[in-house]
């Protein structure tokens, strides 16, 4: 559930970027940023995104980022591109001795996961101030790619105690044969995730601790991102059930999600 490796098409506060920008993004990384696909110009849970760079900017650097403002420089961006449908990141950055925001806005090609059941290793890693989601995780990267090497799809991230996070790169659910049980530890609540807690309901989406031991009373899992959702068939050595009726319920509950306008 990788975004292939291709040069974007990147603006800068509305401009194409310049080698200054990129030399600025490259040695002064620290800031946040969310991760959308558009389609014919529009984004589902677009709020949700606009909330987290508004949210992450006022923690990191005590300033707002208008939401208005951002849906102008990704609908700029888009047009730069010459496309409407695509892979859109939006950065937020702070150069030392600047008062105001720089917004980066990166275009790449749509991408969408191809579905296929996924493996995870699990991992004793949890991230930092797992609420922000940033560039630069070298903990998620380096995980990442010791679980593909082991011939698994990814890692699963655990703090002490095989206390279950979340997935390197994606939020990770379980079915009870009741609800979705999403893990009750610090993490990143992804735009997927929150879009599934919106429609499923109270009644079908909780939030409960879940430990490596506990693997056993879940009938199945699944993982999601910005480029979808995907069921888990294995968790280290333990085997879980791809649950096609589950996952039809979640794929229509995300695809009934509103596309909004950039």
């Amino acid at each position: 559930m990788t975004t292939p490796a291709q040069a974007p098409y990147v603006e800068v506060n509305g401009h194409p970027a310049t080698e200054d920008d990129l030399r600025v993004a490259a040695f002064f990384p620290y800031g946040h940023f969310t991760a959308m696909q558009v389609r014919d110009g529009g984004v589902r849970g677009l709020d949700l995104h606009l909330a987290r760079l508004d949210g992450a900017n006022r923690e990191l650097f005590g300033l707002p980022l208008d939401g208005g403002s951002v849906r102008g420089l990704v609908g700029h961006a888009l047009e730069g591109a010459g496309v409407v449908d695509g892979s859109v990141r939006v950065h937020g950055l702070l150069p030392p001795g600047e008062g105001a925001t720089t917004v980066m806005v990166t275009v790449r090609p749509p991408v969408r996961t191809a579905g296929a059941p996924q493996s995870l290793m699990s991992v004793p890693y949890a991230r930092a101030v797992p609420h922000i989601k940033r560039p630069g995780e070298f903990g998620q990267t380096y995980y990442g790619r010791l679980a593909e090497r082991a011939g698994f799809d990814g890692a699963l991230l655990t703090a002490p105690g095989g206390v279950v996070t979340e997935g390197a790169f994606t939020n990770i659910g379980f079915w009870d044969g009741t609800s979705v049980v999403w893990p009750d530890a610090p993490a990143l609540t992804g735009t997927t995730m929150a879009l599934l807690q919106r429609g499923l309901g109270p009644a079908g989406s909780v939030r409960r601790p879940v430990t490596l031991e506990d693997l056993g009373a879940y009938r199945s899992a699944f993982v999601s991102n910005s480029q979808g959702i995907a069921a888990v068939h294995r968790i280290d050595d333990r085997p879980f059930d791809v649950d096609e009726a589950l996952m039809g319920r979640l794929g229509k509950v995300y695809e009934d999600a509103p596309w909004d306008s950039v």
